[in-house]
Order: structure tokens, then C-alpha cells, then sequence
């Protein structure tokens, strides 16, 4: 018997879920997809008043909270064939609901498997958020693979050092920073997928030295996650980059579109069918993808094209520097200027432009250097760890 006892689950119902993450929700997601329902994964964290505002665009037909169950009067049945809606994390603007089909998150739980040579006696550690589809594809190993799964209510770097019997776990860069800061022994498992943001160098170099096994993994939510592994795609996905330097993905994980957005839908893919995630990138001649960033970010400053990923990378890699965005703003000589919001390493001691722009000059052409530094105690960030560069402070 779970929560849901009593609802009455019918074919179409769209079933939010605002519980903490636990075991029980692997017996939530077999309830609604028995019942021919979709489920719709809610951050439990969310303050109530954004609760409520996301709960209203997405118009479920069933609320599971920590009171009980309810059917909202307001409430519309999926369309055919949806087995999950996930909400996009919203760092530029409202966030979108992203519908799923079980053919397509089968088939992403089955590739990663398959590349990473997982079988259904390994143990996995959840410790993402459930609202977000990386958590949620580790739940659902239990679930579809019927593997071993524990999960955390909340990542915590002292409760993943005690987990023993682990062989696979999925984060975000930042939760990789914690983990080494405080010492964690990663070299226990067998593979570590980071996705979710980029991962810089020094990081990476940094866990490997620590015994880490690194996948990183790109993708997005209307891809049902990670999509690559280490440059190359899973099994059943294609690459391709279009004429404008933008990566185009296809594969039988893709999402069916957005709820209540067909215009956001048809923007979304190709008129060959082919995902447009949003983001430059390049093929190396091993078949490797290699992304450069997003591609509305892309800096034009005086004429010269500046991919803030890639001053990232350099900035990063400063002694003094703990954490780094980069961003154009409008500058009335130069058209933008690229900027750098830092994190110093100390903050009673931190960097000065003309330092960083010395030490990117050294590295990078001269003009990606940053020409504006604010420094911050810390970046915003989203619940899985992506920087919130609209919500950047605009000085010091």
C-alpha cells in the first residue's frame, strides 16, 4: 500500500509528487504506470507560493504531499501515451514540463546500461533531486532494471562516505567539489556520471588523482538526460552539428514535447525530427562531441566571437580563483564586453582584473579576456547545480 491508496488512479491522470526523495517512491512509479497514469516529480523543497504557481501551469489531475492526495478541480489528463512529465529547471525564464513515453525512457535506461556494463545486481546511489530527470533516471534503474537503489534524501557528503556496496552514482560538478573537499573516497566506484553543467579541467584532474572513474555525460531534459558519454553517444543516438555551429540530437529518448507549448514543441526539433538542445559544438575526427557552450551566449565583442565555456576553463584554473562565470554585457564601444563573476578562493585576498586578464592573455587571444570582474561570495545556482546567470549581481 503506498500514499496514493484510495485515489483511484485512472488512465491519463498526470500524478504530482511532492514527497522528499526515499525508497517509497519506486513503489509510487510502478502504481502510476500500472494505472496507465503519468507522473510528474515536484521538488519538495520548493517554497509554497512557486509550488503553487508550477502545480497551476502543469494542471495535474492528482497532488501527492506530505497531507494526503487530492484531485484538483482544475486538473488535465495527459495525452496519449505520456508515462512521465518533468519540469525543466528554468534558469532562463518559466520553467517548461517535458513529456515522456515509456519506449523512450526504457530506451535511455537501457543504453546507459549498456555503455556503462551495468547489470541488474549493481548498486546505485540516488542522491540527485527527484524532480529533476538525472535523479530520476537513477530511481528508475530499480524500477525498469529492478537493480539495487538507495536513496538519499538530500546529498550529503558524509552520508555518501558511509554508503558501501556501491557501483554507480550520478551528480553535478559542484556535488563533485563537495565530495573531494571533504575528503570522500570516490575511488569505490566503479563508474561516476557527471552531468548537468560543465566539468572543468582542474576538477576533473583533481578526482582522477583521487582514483575517480569519470563519465560525463551531455544531454538535457528533452533528451531524458545525458544522452553522450564522454564524446560519444549511446547506443540508438545520432549527433550532428548544423551549418550555425548548433548540436542536433536524435534517438529513441527523446521527449514527445511540452506540455501545453506545441509552438515550444515545434521549436524545439528540426523539421527532420532532430533536437535542438540549444548548444554549440564540434566533432573532432574521432567521432568525439565537444561542446562550446550555449549558443545564446556567445559573446561578439568588437567583432570577435568569445564562447564564455572556454574563458571559463582558463579562469578556473587561477590559484586565486575558486569559481568563475563568464557572460557578455552590452558595452557601448565594443558592442558587448565579456565579463567574470568570481568566487575567490580567499575571499579577503581576491584577484584583481588585471591579473585575471594578464593570466587569460597568456593563455587565450587577447580579446577573451574579461574586460569586467565582479566578485561574489558565491554563484547562483539551480537545484542540480546549474549557475543562474540571470540572476547575477550587476556589481560588487
Amino acid at each position: 500500500m503506498t500514499r496514493l491508496d484510495g485515489a483511484a488512479l485512472e488512465h491519463g491522470d498526470v500524478v504530482a509528487v511532492a514527497l522528499p526523495p526515499g525508497p517509497e517512491w519506486l513503489d509510487l512509479v510502478r502504481e502510476v504506470w500500472d494505472a496507465g497514469a503519468a507522473l510528474l516529480p515536484v521538488d519538495h523543497r520548493l517554497p509554497s507560493a512557486e509550488a503553487q504557481a508550477l502545480l497551476r501551469r502543469a494542471r495535474p489531475t492528482v497532488v501527492l504531499s506530505p497531507e494526503g492526495w487530492e484531485r484538483p478541480a482544475q486538473g488535465i489528463r495527459a495525452e496519449a501515451d505520456v508515462a512521465l512529465v518533468v519540469s525543466t529547471s528554468g534558469t532562463g525564464g518559466d520553467p517548461k514540463f517535458v513529456q515522456f513515453g515509456r519506449a523512450a525512457i526504457d530506451a535511455a535506461v537501457a543504453a546507459s546500461a549498456l555503455a556503462l556494463e551495468a547489470t541488474p545486481h549493481d548498486r546505485w546511489l540516488c542522491c540527485l533531486p527527484l524532480a529533476h530527470v538525472g535523479g530520476l533516471l537513477v530511481l528508475l534503474r530499480g524500477v525498469l532494471l529492478g537493480a539495487p537503489v538507495t536513496v538519499h534524501p538530500q546529498f550529503d557528503p558524509p552520508a555518501v562516505a558511509a554508503e558501501r556496496d556501491v557501483a554507480f552514482t550520478s551528480i553535478v560538478p559542484t556535488m563533485l567539489v563537495r565530495l573531494l573537499d571533504a575528503g570522500v573516497d570516490l575511488s569505490r566506484f566503479r563508474a561516476i556520471l557527471v552531468g548537468g553543467a560543465h566539468l572543468p579541467l582542474g576538477v576533473r584532474e583533481r578526482a582522477e588523482a583521487s582514483g575517480a572513474r569519470l563519465v560525463e555525460t551531455y544531454g538535457l531534459t528533452e533528451s531524458c538526460g545525458g544522452v553522450i558519454y564522454e564524446g560519444r553517444p549511446l547506443p540508438g543516438v545520432r549527433m550532428r552539428i548544423d551549418a550555425g555551429g548548433g548540436i542536433e540530437l536524435s534517438g529513441p529518448m527523446l521527449m514527445l514535447g511540452y506540455r501545453f507549448d506545441a509552438e515550444g514543441t515545434a521549436r524545439a526539433f528540426t523539421p527532420d525530427g532532430w533536437l535542438r538542445p540549444g548548444d554549440a559544438g564540434e566533432i573532432d575526427l574521432e567521432g568525439r562531441l565537444h561542446v562550446i557552450g550555449r549558443v545564446d551566449d556567445l559573446i561578439n565583442t568588437g567583432g570577435e566571437k568569445v564562447w564564455p565555456q572556454e574563458v571559463e576553463g582558463v579562469l578556473g584554473t587561477h590559484p586565486e580563483v575558486a569559481e568563475v562565470l563568464v557572460r557578455g554585457r552590452l558595452d557601448p564601444e565594443w558592442g558587448q564586453r565579456v565579463v567574470a563573476w568570481v568566487v575567490p578562493s580567499d575571499p579577503a585576498d581576491p584577484p584583481t582584473l588585471e591579473e585575471l586578464r594578464a593570466y587569460a592573455a597568456a593563455r587565450l587571444p587577447r580579446h577573451k579576456a574579461p574586460r569586467e570582474l565582479i566578485v561574489v561570495e558565491a554563484l547562483p545556482r539551480t537545484a542540480v547545480g546549474k549557475p543562474r546567470a540571470s540572476v547575477l549581481p550587476d556589481r560588487e
